[in-house]
């Protein structure tokens, strides 16, 4: 009887010494951010299959990264009321946790990861940074669940081009490089089909192969070792990203004149763009409700204000939007997908008035995309998807009106006072993470 109070004394110390994690203690939250994180997390549920499914091309002629078939996410150094947030949201906790899986992931959703490959650290940023180097080692390795099961998961290629979405906590941030697409949150927000889902992945992979040369040569190249950040971080998930945004924003608020500006015109909603779409909310009663052609051609216009307020790495990748596009199409098509669902994704988005991101098409777009898909045989559904009208008659419905930020002309110049060391963020969130010199202790 004194053994087994002792061991059940043991048992208790044991685990009162242990970490404590975050519970649903039913406070009150900020409603916007909860709704956010749902957000996400459905953008990931539909985007990590998506990501599986797009590796099943195996391009010989394109570069590529390594990839995992889940995704995780943690709240560790979050507030509290942020924590209680993400644990109603999606059951997450300090500890890293499934957020989206593929159909064959060893690990699903809601999934606590204890140890990688036999390590262990209570900080869920060295564990992320631990998983990204397995990752990027590409052999399959060993994971440890907090359930006690292990399992053993395998790395594999897709072509060059992440596909990652906005933290919940800077939902409106975006970048394109030729190593990952960040989508803002609004695009997870268009309920994504497994189409949609794959298009968006497909096309942040088009950017890369059709724009990774321009972009390269725009930035003279890129510091990985070295640095503070590096692409382990920013596409691992929530920490990187958001740390990411937020020295992003920092940046923009304290720096002077044209450096404040174009940093927010690339990493916040761009206020033009954000009015229009409020206004063609405000027309709408709701998103099924037919648009008029003057409601379609004002959110054209904030898709194509928002493509023009891009700028650094991102502005250069903006110049192959086309070309992304027509690789997308024709790799939906390889894969035996649906290739309207640019389509598809372009008039939910917009019926929501999302305009501020680069899934929403502007003019040009819709009829270089609208001509691709003509010669497939498919013009009759594209009218249909866009509700009745053609995109034709739209161009020349664009073509009447202002202008709201026409695509600028492709050149390496570039302004020397505005991409200095002091301002890491003017070329966008990647490219001012990755060089971002490491701070001395």
């Amino acid at each position: 009887m004194r053994q087994f109070i002792a061991l059940l004394l043991i048992s208790l110390l044991a685990a009162c010494a242990g970490p404590k994690y975050t519970v649903d203690d039913g406070r009150k939250v900020d409603a916007v951010l909860l709704g956010n994180i749902r957000s996400y997390g459905d953008g990931e549920q539909a985007l990590r299959p998506a990501i599986a499914r797009a590796a099943k091309l195996k391009d010989p002629n394109c570069s590529t990264q390594w990839e995992l078939p889940f995704s995780v996410e943690s709240s560790f150094d979050l507030k509290p009321d942020d924590r209680v947030a993400w644990v109603r949201a999606l059951g997450v906790d300090e500890r890293l946790t499934v957020v989206g899986a593929s159909p064959d992931s060893p690990l699903k959703l809601r999934d606590k990861i204890q140890e990688i490959d036999g390590y262990a650290r209570e900080s869920s940023e060295k564990m992320m940074l631990k998983l990204a180097e397995m990752r990027d080692d590409g052999d399959p390795f060993k994971i440890k669940l907090h359930s006690g099961a292990t399992v053993k998961v395998t790395p594999f290629k897709v072509c060059r081009g992440y596909a990652r979405l906005a933290p919940p906590a800077t939902p409106a941030a975006q970048d394109y490089h030729w190593l990952l697409t960040v989508h803002p949150l609004q695009v997870a927000k268009a309920e994504l089909t497994h189409d949609e889902a794959l298009w968006a992945v497909l096309w942040a992979e088009g950017v890369s192969e059709e724009g990774g040369m321009r972009m390269k040569t725009y930035a003279y190249g890129t510091k990985v070792a070295g640095t503070l950040y590096n692409l382990f971080t920013i596409a691992s998930g929530i920490q990187g990203a958001a740390m990411a945004a937020n020295a992003a924003v920092t940046a923009a608020q304290s720096a002077a004149g044209s450096v404040a500006t174009n940093i927010l015109k690339q990493q916040l909603i761009d206020q033009a763009s954000s009015a229009a779409s409020s206004r063609i909310r405000d027309e709408a009663t709701n998103v099924v409700k037919k648009l008029t052609q003057a409601q379609v051609t004002n959110a054209m216009q904030a898709a194509a204000a928002n493509r023009g307020a891009l700028s650094g790495v991102a502005w250069v990748a903006s110049t192959a939007f086309e070309k992304a596009d027509a690789w997308a199409f024709e790799r939906m098509q390889q894969l035996k997908a649906d290739p309207t669902a640019a389509f598809t994704l372009h008039q939910k988005l917009i019926e929501r008035g999302l305009t501020s991101n680069s899934m929403a098409l502007d003019s040009d777009r819709l009829s270089a995309l609208n001509k691709l898909a003509e010669s497939r045989g498919l013009g009759d559904e594209v009218v249909a998807i866009l509700q009745g009208m053609k995109p034709q008659d739209l161009q020349v419905q664009m073509a009447s009106m202002p202008v709201a930020s026409a695509p600028r002309a492709f050149s390496y110049e570039a302004d020397d006072d505005l991409f200095s060391e002091a301002q890491p963020f003017a070329r966008g969130l990647v490219d001012g993470m990755l060089n971002m010199p490491i701070e001395s202790k």
